[in-house]
């Protein structure tokens, strides 16, 4: 039932927002025909960033210590290494996905139910996968961008993964319903926390944050389904939407998560650190 509200009331704000912003852009850039819908959706967005979640995170940064920190972040990503690893092995990608189960087993049981990140010390590394990188490398195009309401960048093809990203993340089968929407909300605070440095570079690197959170969401996600597909990545090679010099390899993905941060923590449930 709680499901239900929270999809019920992010149609009803998603409404409101498509009837205003269809005024707000006349010509939408090529390449995002739902811009209108699109800006005004960010700014709600941004808004409700501001006032709730970033000072929230705030105050768990300031009254957390670093090292507890990293504990969260380390159990909620070892979480996720067991829908990443099932996403994988789905794509085909076996040694990836065998490399994710050793995770979870090293982690669990070396890093004590997952709290260190054993794994990465033992050189094996993290890896990024979900339902709409599994869908993009089976070849379903992307569809428009799409910015959902509280969860952040998207695209059509990614927002059907979703329900399949929800069922997927084991934190949705935590007993009682309060425990588990309690570790989502641990989750995405924790992540929020982590992203904190992620609006100085969208301040320093962007005139128009909404075009930059765009185009680094768009390009990373088409370079991890060129990974999937074990190509050479093609994010460059889309003239439909301007291309930015991105400060370094991990601001760009952090200044889209950090517009979006709900998205990654509240459906996927693996939480994870600024450069991811």
């Amino acid at each position: 039932m709680q499901t239900i509200r929270i999809r019920h009331a992010a149609l009803a704000v998603a409404a409101v927002a498509a009837l205003s912003g269809c005024a707000t852009v006349q010509t939408p850039t090529k390449g995002d025909p739902l811009e209108g819908f699109n800006r005004t959706m960010y700014k709600f967005n941004d808004t409700v960033d501001t006032y709730a979640l970033k000072p929230v995170a705030k105050g768990y940064q300031y009254v957390v210590p670093q090292p507890v920190r990293d504990s969260v972040t380390n159990f909620f990503s070892n979480i996720g290494d067991v829908y990443i690893a099932a996403n994988n092995i789905v794509q085909l990608r076996i040694a990836d996905g065998v490399g994710d189960i050793m995770r979870v087993v090293i982690n669990t049981v070396f890093g004590v139910g997952g709290l260190f990140d054993v794994a990465t010390i033992a050189k094996l590394p993290k890896h990024t996968a979900d339902f709409g990188i599994t869908m993009g490398r089976y070849g379903m195009p992307s569809g428009p961008y799409l910015v959902l309401p509280l969860l952040g960048p998207s695209t059509l093809r990614d927002t059907a993964g979703l329900g399949v990203d929800y069922v997927g993340n084991p934190l949705t089968y935590v007993k009682p319903d309060g425990l588990s929407w309690g570790l989502f909300g641990v989750n995405l605070v924790n992540t929020r926390a982590n992203l904190l440095g992620a609006g100085d570079v969208l301040d320093a690197a962007a005139l128009d944050k909404y075009s930059f959170v765009r185009n680094a969401y768009l390009q990373r996600r088409q370079m991890l389904i060129d990974n999937a597909r074990g190509e050479a990545s093609t994010a460059s090679n889309n003239d439909a939407l301007p291309k930015y010099d991105l400060p370094d390899d991990g601001a760009a993905p952090a200044a889209a998560g950090a517009a979006g941060t709900a998205g990654a923590a509240a459906v996927g449930g693996a939480a994870a650190p600024a450069g991811a």
